[in-house]
């Protein structure tokens, strides 16, 4: 691995996500029935991104699509290595789409009581910059990032495990009193964090720094 793919010390990564904690009594009606309240756009996600609507609920890998549909990465990934170029609606089209599948991901998680929109924000921000495939990129590293990332795909399966069950104790909490546990919260977050940054480097290939091993920021 490439000096260029490593971690600087104290500087942020590329990719940052956060959802706004709801410092409030959240809806207990909604969310008691979250996963049937959910269905409708589920199944317009599912329209839009195929299998990459699975994502946002909270798996621990993302479901890329080599064509069309859901995230592009072979597409990206050819365009780096033979012509050093990353097309702008690609990247705007993932971008989108994966803001898209957290919105649903953090509404599926507790974490917001604001129905998804397929549009707007709402608490979700995620972002990262618009690269310069030339002189940002490795033009060869994008083959095998996906390999690269394996060791985070091994943690990430145990922390999406422990995630799932910090949902399961924020439904109970939020039935009793309406709010989310700060501690939990952070978690979850943190989570659904760290596996962005892993789908931006491996399979969306917008940065060539190698994701750091954290919950935090």
């Amino acid at each position: 691995m490439e000096a260029g793919t490593q971690m600087t010390g104290g500087e942020a990564y590329p990719v940052q996500f956060s959802v706004e904690y709801p410092d409030r009594d959240l809806n207990r009606l909604t969310t008691a029935f979250r996963l049937i309240v959910a269905i409708p756009i589920l199944i317009v996600a599912a329209t839009v991104g195929g299998d990459e609507a699975g994502y946002g609920a909270g798996g621990h890998g993302a479901s890329i699509a080599l064509g069309t549909g859901g995230l592009l990465f072979l597409p990206p990934l050819l365009m780096i290595v033979f012509r050093q170029k990353y097309p702008r609606w690609w990247f705007d089209w993932n971008l989108e789409l994966l803001r898209f599948s957290n919105r649903i991901g953090v509404y599926l998680a507790l974490m917001n009581d604001r129905y998804p929109s397929t549009d707007e924000p709402q608490s979700v921000t995620l972002d990262f910059p618009y690269p310069d495939a030339k002189q940002g990129l490795n033009r060869w590293l994008p083959i095998v990032k996906w390999l690269l990332a394996i060791p985070h795909y091994i943690v990430l399966v145990f922390l999406w495990i422990a995630a799932v069950v910090a949902v399961v104790i924020a439904w109970f909490a939020i039935l009793f009193t309406g709010r989310y546990p700060r501690g939990l919260f952070d978690f979850v977050l943190g989570v659904q964090r760290w596996n962005n940054r892993v789908v931006a480097y491996a399979f969306l290939l917008v940065t060539d720094r190698y994701p750091p091993f954290r919950l935090s920021p």
